[in-house]
């Protein structure tokens, strides 16, 4: 080699020795800056809820909406998906996606509510904090907050990085709520447990007149780098927990988002028989795993299926894969009136709201 061409290599590898120092020290800033939430955590119980506890017989509410960061407007594709971005379009979409949201959850004055994908510090909404606008707007009810996803700075994808994040499960009620824990799912250990939420589910507690409660689960569960191992585990849990409460004589609804085909056919009906295909992560949900004593609230007006959730590998357009993720389990001595999953054209999110309304007997 020639002596003017010494001081280009030598160039290049203290280049690529920086590189290689800056990749390894990243990596080590995420593995040691990640830790898993504790399981069993006490929540706190914010806001004036308007009245004290639930009457038996009497009609009530609820409602389950995935904000989605506020991030998804019917053109937004996620990269986890297999689509381009990883941020919300502008500080400004994430509001307009987070009022739309909340203008529609509020059109069926609920209740009780339970949202998923809430950011309240996070680099891909642009650090709006959508749990204080929900909180600013749905005055009168008790609320609480179970954070399942607080990750370091993430430098992936490259050109545009997912970023630090904040998120949470938020639970509203108009009805005091005495308690509220937040129990942690078994995640995946892989790679992916980076990129994926630090799965969970809340647990909040409301007084029925005579002495019951209605306990009241808000679901996410695993979708990204989850495994049938992983997916069973997280049912499991939540449904001996459920069961345990119902056995004690309380009224137990869950709802939210379960990222599995709910119904366990809507992925056939919604789309000309195609079934699950390439959507891995579109799973049957596990029936065999609901206790005794428990149902799906599926029971739709005329039949209907429509959807609640779209997959965004590709801007949203009618006749693109859709599915139902998002509904709810009732035990047997809560009687479900109605069950309707709205249809919005997935306009402010990539969740559809499911409107349950529902008496204890």
């Amino acid at each position: 080699m020639s002596k003017s061409k010494r001081p280009l290599l030598r160039a290049m590898l203290v280049l690529l020795a920086l590189v290689l120092v800056v990749v390894i020290a990243y990596l080590l800033y995420v593995i040691v800056t990640y830790k898993r939430i504790e399981d069993n955590l006490p929540l706190e119980i914010e806001g004036d809820a308007e009245y004290a506890e639930l009457s038996v017989g009497k009609e009530y509410t609820v409602v389950t909406q995935n904000l989605g960061f506020g991030a998804y407007t019917r053109d937004f594709t996620f990269f986890m998906d297999g689509g381009k971005e990883s941020r919300a379009k502008s500080r400004e979409s994430v509001l307009n996606c987070t009022d739309m949201a909340m203008d529609t959850v509020g059109r069926f004055d609920p209740d009780f509510i339970l949202f998923q994908e809430v950011d309240i510090d996070s680099t891909r909404s642009y650090h709006v904090d959508q749990y204080s606008l929900l909180a600013e707007r749905f005055g009168g009810y008790d609320r609480v907050k179970a954070i399942n996803y607080d990750s370091a700075y993430l430098m992936y994808p490259i050109l545009e990085p997912h970023g630090a994040s904040y998120s949470s499960m938020a639970t509203f009620s108009r009805y005091d709520i005495d308690s509220a824990v937040r129990r942690s799912f078994p995640i995946s250990t892989s790679l992916s447990k980076f990129l994926d939420l630090d799965r969970c589910y809340s647990v909040s507690r409301v007084r029925v007149e005579g002495g019951k409660d209605l306990v009241i689960y808000n679901v996410h569960s695993s979708a990204y780098g989850s495994n049938d191992e992983i997916r069973t585990a997280q049912i499991t849990m939540l449904m001996n927990d459920m069961k345990a409460e119902y056995d004690k004589g309380n009224y137990v609804i869950c709802g939210g988002d379960f990222n599995h085909d709910f119904t366990g056919d809507s992925t056939q009906k919604l789309n000309n028989g195609m079934g699950q295909i390439d959507f891995g992560w579109a799973q049957p949900f596990p029936e065999e795993l609901i206790p005794e004593g428990f149902y799906r609230a599926i029971s739709y007006t005329d039949g209907i299926y429509n959807p609640t959730c779209r997959d965004c590998d590709i801007p949203y357009e009618e006749g693109n894969f859709t599915i139902i993720v998002d509904g709810f389990i009732l035990s047997d001595n809560v009687t479900c009136v109605k069950v309707e999953n709205v249809v919005t054209g997935f306009e402010y999110s990539d969740h559809n709201p499911v409107v349950l309304k529902f008496i204890l007997e």
